[in-house]
């Protein structure tokens, strides 16, 4: 990717009420695993697992959050974003998942709350983002409906603290990953490997959405949705094998967690038919109406039938696609789509593909879709002076400006994330930040990438 600078002063016109922000999450960030009463996470006792993280490290003490939060406050009101999205830790305020819930946890959320709106940032508050108490998980976790219920009677202790000053409220984070790469391959918390078994925790994350929204409007809440990760799926050609595979992927990914809370249904009947309880039922809490629906966007996904290209179900060693490794016995196999940069996770950067996702929901949902907000979106790439990051940003806002022009009801734009931090099972060895983190002595440095979109939102705000 060109590393030639952009001028923040050429990008298109963004609404004046556009709310721009940075996002990040518990997990990776806070550390202090064993301070104020918190309770274990999946990812506490995944990551103390020999071999679970690339680099073998952990997040006990991650980019230290909880002690440094008001610093990173400070970065984010001199960066000149309108809005912070964090993640509030489930087993910090509740920390076996029910039962007793831990005051000091709480009290440290009021603490950032305040500090980010003395600062005039909104708080955008994500309920689960991945940190499911451990004794939740040693019960069943995201397999059975109790902790969908758990889920709810935390959501409603948040908001019974911090409603009255919170507009914005996101319940889950990305429950594709979770049910995917935690349930059904096993590269994530909890590190189960139950392929399409795992569609049980799919189906509970979306009732526990569904539990939590009736949960934050009884207590008043407005500015409600969920944050769901997102990407155009592409055959890799016309015949009729890899369109299907590329259909089933697709419906895997997008729509069968986009049409339950939109629609009030899921995508496929005999899909339906596996998953527990009285689906119909859950199927009308999941589809509460929502203020905002959340994309998390990265890249698009070329997929083609399984056993071409060396890796799927005729047996071939499992493929490795984007630091996942994929087992050969599923029905599709994403190949390498070629012709495009890639960041340092192996990605491919696709902006215009942005536009494509955003327009195929305008069309697929119509009037069902409520306003977009894109909660994630973001790149890994080393160094200081990150051009290349940079190019990213121009790229994927020019692409998001032209699906507002063609008809896109989009309000918000979030980067991921505000600082480098612990990247899940690759440890510290992926940097998403727009501020650089020293992990030995903790010290935040902001990137070229910062002072660009600091100069960007500065532009928008003359209006």
């Amino acid at each position: 990717m060109t590393t030639v600078p952009v001028s923040p002063l050429s990008l298109p016109r963004f609404p004046r009420d556009f709310l721009w922000g940075v996002s990040t999450s518990a997990a990776q960030i806070e550390g202090a695993v064993a301070e104020g009463g918190r309770g274990r996470s999946v990812w506490d006792v995944f990551a103390a697992e020999a071999g679970r993280i690339k680099d073998g490290s952990d997040a006990r003490v991650a980019t230290d959050h909880y002690h440094r939060y008001r610093e990173d406050v400070a970065l984010i009101e001199e960066l000149g974003a309108g809005a912070y999205r964090f993640s509030v830790a489930w087993p910090r305020v509740v920390p076996d998942g029910d039962g007793p819930v831990n005051g000091a946890g709480l009290d440290f959320y009021d603490r950032l709350v305040d500090a980010l709106l003395a600062a005039g940032i909104a708080p955008v508050p994500t309920l689960f983002h991945w940190d499911t108490p451990q004794a939740l998980e040693e019960r069943g976790g995201w397999l059975v409906r109790e902790t969908a219920e758990r889920f709810a009677a935390y959501a409603d202790v948040v908001a019974g603290r911090l409603g009255d000053r919170v507009e914005h409220w996101i319940t889950l984070n990305e429950p594709a990953e979770v049910t995917l790469l935690g349930y059904g391959l096993g590269q994530h918390a909890p590190g189960r490997q139950l392929l399409f078994e795992a569609l049980p925790a799919a189906h509970h994350q979306l009732l526990g959405h569904g539990l939590a929204v009736q949960a934050l409007r009884a207590r008043g809440a407005t500015g409600i949705g969920i944050a769901n990760s997102h990407g155009p799926t592409w055959s890799a050609s016309a015949s009729e094998a890899d369109t299907e595979a590329a259909a089933l992927y697709d419906l895997l990914l997008n729509r069968l967690f986009a049409e339950p809370v939109l629609l009030g249904r899921y995508p496929d009947e005999e899909l339906a038919a596996l998953l527990p309880g009285p689906v119909a039922e859950d199927l009308k809490v999941i589809s509460q109406p929502l203020d905002r629906y959340g994309i998390n966007y990265y890249q698009p996904t070329l997929v083609g039938a399984p056993g071409a290209d060396g890796a799927g179900a005729d047996g071939a060693a499992a493929a490795d696609f984007g630091g996942i490794r994929l087992p050969p016995e599923l029905p599709f196999a994403p190949r390498e789509i070629e012709g495009c940069p890639r960041t340092d996770f192996g990605w491919p950067v696709v902006p215009q593909a942005l536009t494509e996702l955003l327009v195929t929901f305008r069309e697929r949902y119509g009037d069902r879709l409520p306003p977009v907000v894109i909660t994630e979106n973001g790149c890994s790439y080393e160094g200081i002076e990150d051009g290349e990051r940079i190019a990213f940003l121009d790229g994927h806002l020019r692409a998001l400006h032209a699906a507002m022009a063609s008809g896109v009801d989009v309000r918000g734009y979030f980067v991921w994330s505000l600082t480098d931090n612990f990247e899940w099972a690759e440890g510290y060895a992926r940097r998403f930040g727009l501020v650089h983190v020293d992990y030995a002595t903790l010290e935040r440095t902001p990137k070229a990438s910062y002072h660009w979109l600091r100069e960007v939102l500065r532009e928008q705000a003359r209006g």
